[in-house]
């Protein structure tokens, strides 16, 4: 199971492109995970409007989530599960605020981010990451 994690499925040209999606990916999660702390209480009145439950505590966790999920993603460390879980965070971003409420960050940012998160989740980390280090020391 874990060689499967690890796994690169692009080489050369294509794992340094994969790479830069990951890194350019990650920084757009960290940077906006950090705004649902600087900007709480307006991410929480959009929150409120999209009609999910506690949204208060829903900021903090989604911004916990794209803080550590993109440090990963950056890192290249869990690639695959940090990419599970952050294309579930653009599906619901994509749905609840882009579809319904129509915010066009949520219908053109949010797009390209699952799609960059699909990519990872079957090519792997790229090169220079941390997966690929462990890969080699842990996967014969």
């Amino acid at each position: 199971m874990l060689h499967l994690l690890l796994a690169q499925r692009v080489h050369g040209r294509g794992a340094v492109a994969v790479a830069f999606a990951r890194i350019a990916a990650g920084a757009v999660f960290v940077v906006f995970g950090i705004g649902k702390f600087t900007q709480h209480a307006t991410e929480v009145d959009s929150f409120r409007t999209y009609g999910l439950p506690a949204p208060d505590a829903f900021v903090y966790s989604i911004g916990v989530l794209e803080i550590a999920g993109g440090l990963m993603l950056i890192a290249g460390l869990g690639t695959r599960l940090a990419a599970l879980a952050l294309a579930g965070d653009m599906v619901g971003a994509i749905v609840v605020s882009g579809i319904k409420e129509g915010e066009i960050v949520s219908l053109t940012l949010a797009p390209a981010e699952l799609v960059t998160m699909a990519v990872l989740l079957v090519t792997g980390a790229g090169s220079g990451s941390l997966d690929a280090r462990l890969r080699r020391r842990l996967v014969p």
